[in-house]
């Protein structure tokens, strides 16, 4: 438990002294919003702050600092260094920069602000990468509740069509009437949940492992059959929503576009990722209790229950508020289950719808244009549906696949800041040390993943360390020749 203590006072150390920091390095000013200069009554409109921050973070969270956070609890209580050290440094400052750049470039998506920075062949390149991503966090939200539904009554597939009926009205309302007024209310329930639990581990003060007597991978100690992925880079890959995300890279321009002042930039971007870090934290600890904890009463009750922990997330959950919380807490699992995926599939959607209309240029006040881009959308999602339940590892492989898009996508946005920071004649090594990280991240779970290359370990890391050799190279001959135009200029 002290390593859980120290861990939340550095989360909120982190908001309170780099986020201020951060701030300072942007430097918002009073000039107006794209939600007043823009304001059009559908995506464009100002919203209370307090609301902004609820909807932002709901958006980035869903269901990501949970699940990740109990998958991630499996390496051991390392995980608490990647969700302090990646939020902080990391995730909180790239969904700063991607708002508040957002705000800047009259609300803009995030492969419009890719391409004006890294240029135009990578703004095609992350527009479909960004919205196959988008169409991915729709379908892989919809078969999970609509399964869990399922047993509340009516058929499994009659749920996922209700689902779809929801995503396509939510995707096409203005954002405040749907998603204005129900989110907050789902947000306020998941910062319940964890503050209940954390009130819980305070009480009964637990025994768990601690970062300095168990910095190894703790899955593979005590079932090496089933985990035997290496810390790096599974963990980095595992824990995203906790720690840096891609996918909140799609989702701080929607609120960019509702905030009236660029200094609540940090409470509402930087200070939601905190707080994700801090619900991530909280479930990681839980986690580590359920299977490592003296007692581990969890453990033989999962291991039991499902056939591999890949699966056992929302078993987890639903066991933990149950036995902890009571019929509270039954219905907090049943919303952290059910309704936050789906708000996150239709957040996803929504993002592409606008992503899309960016790129085509296709003023979405008419009704009848934001049909024409949903439509396409939602068929490609329902064809990706019909393949994963066709076939029987299909969630996995599409969440896998998701996994490393998503954090690949995080490594676009932080180059892309790194860009805009030199240009600016700002601090850039601010972005530039996650930049680079992640990038070895991806690079080498590229090459040693099963679902990738899955090269030799003797061969993957190699690879992975000349992948940061590379970028480093690549960013100092680019560093180079921009100071060179900005000295003849």
């Amino acid at each position: 438990m002290i390593s859980f203590l120290v861990s939340l006072v550095a989360l909120v150390l982190g908001y309170l002294l780099y986020g201020r920091f951060v701030e300072r390095v942007f430097g918002p000013d009073s000039r107006p919003t794209p939600a007043l200069a823009k304001a059009d009554g559908l995506d464009y409109i100002v919203l209370p702050n307090w609301k902004v921050f609820m909807i932002q973070f709901l958006n980035i969270a869903g269901t990501g600092p949970i699940f990740g956070a109990i998958m991630g609890a499996k390496f051991g209580p390392v995980a608490y260094l990647w969700i302090v050290f990646g939020c902080i440094f990391a995730g909180a400052v790239h969904d700063y920069f991607c708002g508040m750049l957002s705000m800047r470039h009259d609300g803009a998506g995030l492969p419009e602000l890719c391409g004006h920075y890294l240029g135009k062949t990578t703004r095609s390149v992350m527009l479909v990468f960004t919205v196959l991503l988008l169409i991915m966090v729709g379908t892989v939200f919809v078969y999970s509740p609509a399964e869990i539904l399922h047993t509340m009554g009516g058929g499994t597939m009659m749920w996922v069509a209700v689902i779809f009926v929801y995503y396509i009205i939510a995707t096409m309302l203005p954002i405040d009437k749907i998603i204005g007024k129900v989110y907050p209310l789902f947000a306020f329930s998941l910062l319940f949940m964890a503050g209940a639990l954390m009130v819980w581990l305070f009480i009964h003060w637990p025994s768990l492992p601690e970062v300095w007597t168990n910095f190894y991978n703790m899955g593979a100690a005590t079932e090496p059959d089933k985990w035997k992925d290496a810390i790096f880079p599974a963990l980095f890959i595992t824990i995203a929503c906790g720690a840096i995300s891609g996918f909140h890279g799609t989702q701080s321009p929607l609120m960019a576009r509702c905030v009236g002042n660029e200094r609540m930039g940090r409470p509402i971007f930087y200070g939601a990722m905190i707080t994700e870090g801090v619900v991530a934290l909280i479930w990681a600890s839980v986690s580590s209790w359920f299977f490592y904890g003296d007692p581990a009463p969890g453990y033989t009750l999962i291991a039991n229950a499902t056939a591999g922990f890949h699966s056992s997330a929302p078993a987890v959950v639903n066991l933990v508020c149950n036995e902890w919380l009571g019929v509270a807490g039954a219905v907090l699992a049943m919303l952290g289950v059910v309704a936050a995926p789906i708000t996150s599939g239709d957040t996803a959607f929504r993002s592409a719808r606008l992503i899309v209309a960016e790129w085509l240029k296709l003023n979405q006040r008419p009704i009848i244009n934001r049909f024409y881009i949903c439509i396409p959308l939602f068929a490609c999602s329902i064809a990706m549906l019909v393949w994963q339940v066709e076939n029987p590892d299909g969630f996995n492989t599409i969440w896998q696949y998701f996994g490393f898009s998503n954090q690949a996508l995080s490594v676009f946005t932080l180059w892309t800041i790194t860009v805009y920071l030199v240009r600016h004649n700002k601090p850039y090594w601010v972005t530039l040390i996650p930049a680079l990280f992640m990038t070895t991240v991806c690079a080498t779970f590229f090459f040693v993943s099963k679902q990738a290359l899955h090269l030799p370990e003797s061969v993957a890391y190699p690879l992975g360390g000349v992948s940061l050799v590379v970028a480093i190279i690549w960013f100092c001959i680019w560093y180079r020749k921009e100071t060179n135009k900005t000295t003849n200029q």
